[in-house]
């Protein structure tokens, strides 16, 4: 049997639950613990430096394959934005606040700094898988704390990691030689 309240300022009865207002619905639901915001702030500032990286080879990548890597710098720079703001938006949604500034990037960011001027394909190739896998390496270590809490969240790191990965093998594989000639 539903419940009966009665609005006290019209008399109005309503049956079932009591009717709230927008500001009250946005503000119900789960919320990210210190540690799960922590956590995705870790991913967050990743993937942000991950894209201007990419955007810092992109613009000074020379020699061979040039082309070719200036394209696959677009596609990793563009999955990296995307998916910082699929991150981001997601902390948004646990009454979490991500910190996109660059100073938090630069002081908080696993991946090791690329080097200023130009930098050859065969160099940025190594420097952009390593930058990679950092950053995975920042999922990985996140994931399961991630995974106990929320595991919408962890699903999002899936999808992320699954992707950064097949970019760290594409690019690797432009300086491999075949195993075992």
């Amino acid at each position: 049997m539903a419940e009966s309240k009665t609005n006290k300022k019209s008399g109005s009865s309503t049956k079932g639950a009591v009717k709230t207002t927008r500001q009250q619905n946005a503000e119900k639901g789960f919320t990210a613990s210190a540690t799960l915001a922590r956590n995705l702030q870790a991913v967050l500032v990743d993937l942000l430096e991950l894209a201007l990286q990419g955007k810092q080879a992109h613009w000074n990548v020379v020699g061979r394959n040039f082309r070719d890597t200036h394209r696959q710098l677009d596609e990793i720079i563009d999955d990296a934005r995307a998916f910082s703001d699929t991150i981001a938006e997601r902390m948004r949604a646990l009454h979490a606040v991500p910190d996109g500034r660059s100073g938090t990037i630069a002081k908080t960011t696993t991946l090791p700094e690329f080097p200023a001027g130009e930098v050859s394909t065969t160099e940025t190739i190594d420097l952009v898988t390593e930058r990679l896998e950092a950053a995975v390496s920042t999922m990985r270590d996140v994931h399961d704390a991630v995974d106990e809490e929320d595991p919408t969240s962890a699903d999002l790191l899936h999808a992320v990691i699954e992707r950064l990965e097949q970019f760290a093998w594409m690019v690797s594989a432009e300086n491999r030689s075949p195993a075992g000639r």
